[in-house]
C-alpha cells in the first residue's frame, strides 16, 4: 500500500458516508454494458525490486557514448549535477502556483531572479515567468504585437525554425491572423529588400530568429529600422539561448521570445522546456502569462508577489492576454540555477568555447571535401553543410560510427538539396569533430 494512501478501512468508511454498501453499488447507475466485469489484460503486478530491475534493463537499451551533432532548437550542453540535486527538493517539485505569497516566497523569489537575469541577457526591460517553450512563446509574442499595435498581420522570416512556424500557423488560423513569409538571401540571412516590400499598413510585427535556423546571425538593428519605419514591431526569436553569452543582445527588438532549454534543461525527448517572453516596460500590460514583482510588506521587509497574471483563469476572457494556463516554473528554475552557477563571465567563456569549436568544425568539414553554405555570415555554434549524398542516408552511415549527424533540411528547404544543419557544443571533442568530418567528406 506504499503508493496507495487509502486503506481498505478508509474505502469502507467513505462508502458508508456516501450511503452505499459496495463499489458495485456506487457504480450501479452506470449501465452494465459500459462497465468492465473482468480483470484488465495487463501483466501481473511487480514487486518493487522487480520494477527496478525492469527499468534498469530498459535503461541499458538506450544509446550511450554517441557524439551528438544535431541542434535545430534542442541543444546538447553540459548540465551541472547540482541542478538536479536542487530541483529535486520537495519545496520545488511539489509546489503549485504561488497564489499565496505568504507561503511561496521561495518560488516567487526564484521566478523574480529568473526574470531579472533574462532581462540582462536579452537587453529587454521586463520578462515574464516563462512560457511553455520557444515555439508557443513566438506565437504568443505575435499575438501580443497585434494587441499592442491594433493591426492584424505578421511577416515571418523563412529562416525561423520550421516547427515554430507551424505552431504559429496553428495559432494564427484560429485567430484569423494573416501571415506572410520572407525568404533568405545567399548569405543565409533575411532578404531585407523583400522584407521591406512585405510589410504593409496592417503588419503588426516582423518575426525573425537570430541565430536563425541555419545558424547565421541576423542584422537585428537593420531589420528593426525597417519594421519601425512602417509602424510594425520587431519580434526576435532565440532558439539557442547560450548564444547570448557572446552575441550582442537584440535590444533593438520590441519583443524577444526565447527557448531557455540550453540553460541546464535536459533534452528529454523534446521536453518539457521553458520559453520566455521579454519586452519593453511600456508593453508590460500586454505580456502573456505571469510576472512576479518585488515589493515590501507592512514591516518594510522585501517580499515577492504575482504582480501580473493576465490570463483567463483570473479575469474575464475578453480581457485576458493569453490562454496559457501555467508557467514552467520548475524548468525555469533549472535555467535559473544554470545561469547562477556560470555567472556572466562563465556564460561568456562557455559561449566562446562553442564558437571556437564550431569554427574548427567548419574548417575540418571543408578540408574533408564538404561544402559549407552561407560562409559570409557570422554564426554561433551551427552551420549548414551540403554533401553529394542524401543527408538521411549519410546519417544512417554515421550512426554506425556512434555519430549523430546534422538535421536534414530537405523536408523544409528542398531548394538546399542534400544539406543539413550541424551543431557543435562544448561536449563535442576534437576527435569526435574530426571523425564526423571524415565521415561526411567521403
Amino acid at each position: 500500500m506504499r503508493y496507495l494512501p487509502k486503506s481498505q478501512t478508509d474505502r469502507e468508511q467513505m462508502l458508508h458516508e456516501i450511503g452505499v454498501a459496495s463499489i458495485d453499488e456506487l457504480f450501479a447507475p452506470i449501465p452494465g454494458e459500459y462497465r468492465l466485469d473482468r480483470d484488465l489484460k495487463i501483466p501481473r503486478q511487480f514487486g518493487e525490486s522487480e520494477i527496478l530491475d525492469y527499468f534498469k534493463e530498459r535503461a541499458a537499451e538506450n544509446a550511450n557514448g554517441y557524439s551528438i551533432f544535431i541542434g535545430a532548437g534542442a541543444y546538447n550542453h553540459y548540465r551541472p549535477v547540482v541542478i538536479d540535486s536542487l530541483v529535486s527538493r520537495g519545496e520545488w517539485f511539489t509546489a503549485y502556483t504561488p497564489y499565496q505569497p505568504e507561503i511561496a516566497q521561495g518560488t516567487l523569489q526564484s521566478i523574480f531572479e529568473f526574470q531579472s537575469m533574462i532581462c540582462e541577457l536579452t537587453g529587454m526591460e521586463v520578462a515574464n515567468a516563462s512560457m511553455y517553450d520557444g515555439s508557443t512563446g513566438a506565437a504568443e509574442a505575435i499575438m501580443m504585437a497585434v494587441r499592442v499595435t491594433g493591426r492584424t498581420g505578421a511577416v515571418l522570416a523563412n529562416s525561423v525554425h520550421p516547427e515554430y512556424r507551424e505552431v504559429i500557423a496553428t495559432y494564427a488560423k484560429h485567430q484569423g491572423l494573416p501571415l506572410s513569409s520572407v525568404g533568405y538571401g545567399e548569405n543565409g540571412r533575411v532578404d531585407v529588400k523583400a522584407l521591406e516590400q512585405a510589410i504593409t499598413d496592417e503588419t503588426a510585427c516582423v518575426l525573425i530568429q537570430s541565430p536563425n535556423f541555419f545558424g547565421t546571425i541576423e542584422d537585428v538593428a537593420a531589420i528593426a529600422d525597417i519594421a519601425h519605419k512602417k509602424g510594425a514591431l520587431l519580434v526576435v526569436s532565440i532558439a539557442e539561448a547560450l548564444s547570448l553569452g557572446i552575441v550582442r543582445p537584440p535590444s533593438e527588438a520590441d519583443i524577444v521570445s526565447m527557448e531557455s532549454q540550453s540553460f541546464g534543461v535536459p533534452l528529454g525527448y523534446g521536453g518539457p522546456y521553458a520559453g520566455v517572453i521579454a519586452t519593453k516596460e511600456k508593453f508590460v500590460r500586454q505580456i502573456p502569462g505571469r510576472l512576479v514583482g518585488e515589493t515590501v510588506d507592512r514591516n518594510g521587509k522585501r517580499g515577492y508577489v504575482l504582480t501580473l497574471s493576465t490570463r483567463e483563469q483570473h479575469i474575464r476572457r475578453e480581457k485576458a492576454t493569453s490562454n496559457i494556463c501555467t508557467n514552467q516554473a520548475l524548468i525555469a528554475l533549472m535555467a535559473n540555477i544554470f545561469m547562477t552557477i556560470y555567472g556572466k563571465q562563465g556564460l561568456r567563456d562557455l559561449a566562446k568555447q562553442n564558437l571556437a569549436k564550431a569554427a574548427y568544425a567548419v574548417s575540418a568539414f571543408e578540408k574533408a571535401g564538404a561544402k559549407v553554405l552561407f560562409k559570409s555570415s557570422p554564426r554561433f555554434n551551427e552551420f549548414v553543410v551540403q554533401t553529394s549524398r542524401d543527408s538521411r542516408e549519410l546519417n544512417d552511415t554515421l550512426i554506425e560510427k556512434k555519430i549523430i549527424g546534422g538535421f536534414p533540411l530537405k523536408k523544409f528547404y528542398p531548394e538546399l538539396g542534400n544539406a543539413a544543419v550541424w551543431c557543435v557544443t562544448e561536449l563535442n571533442s576534437k576527435e569526435a569533430i574530426d571523425a564526423a568530418a571524415k565521415g561526411v567528406g567521403r
